[in-house]
């Protein structure tokens, strides 16, 4: 008897009132990310480049790092990115941003795809990524995100 093997992905669809270009900039570039995900984001954004994303608390004590690679980066289009380093649930999933322009609104379909299982971890990153995909949103509309260390809070882990 063989053991199946099923994995999950936490998915997201947000429509933002911003030019399409301005909504690749914020997810494809390292300043972009800094403004809406993690204060604390470095390294190279091109395809094959690898990009470094820290958490804190307020206060500055560090709770979490993740390196990725960029797989994909189509202008306007699409950005994928492979987890290399972090959490061991994260190790080998893919956060996949995909772009279309729907009337007047720039449409993001969100993927962070390959999750082992679906258990409390993932279900936190669901709610954590839902947050910050509406400051995203907010900095994108506004020119202010809600990066971390000032992203919102949800429950004891951050």
């Amino acid at each position: 008897m063989t053991m199946e093997t099923t994995m999950v992905d936490i998915v997201h669809r947000i429509g933002m009132r911003a030019p399409l270009e301005k909504v690749f900039a914020a997810i494809a570039t390292v300043d972009g990310v800094a403004g809406w995900w993690t204060r604390l984001t470095t390294g190279e954004s091109s395809v094959g480049g690898k990009m470094n994303f820290g958490f804190t608390t307020p206060a500055g004590e560090p709770i979490g790092q993740f390196q990725m690679t960029v797989v994909e980066r189509t202008p306007d289009q699409r950005v994928r990115w492979r987890v290399n380093d972090g959490p061991a649930d994260w190790i080998g999933t893919e956060v996949d941003f995909s772009l279309s322009r729907q009337g007047d609104q720039t449409v993001l379909l969100f993927g962070h795809r390959h999750w082992r299982e679906a258990g409390e971890s993932m279900a936190h990153c669901n709610m954590k990524w839902a947050t910050f995909l509406l400051s995203l949103r907010d900095l994108v509309e506004s020119g202010k995100g809600r990066p971390a260390p000032d992203d919102l809070k949800i429950d004891n882990w951050n």
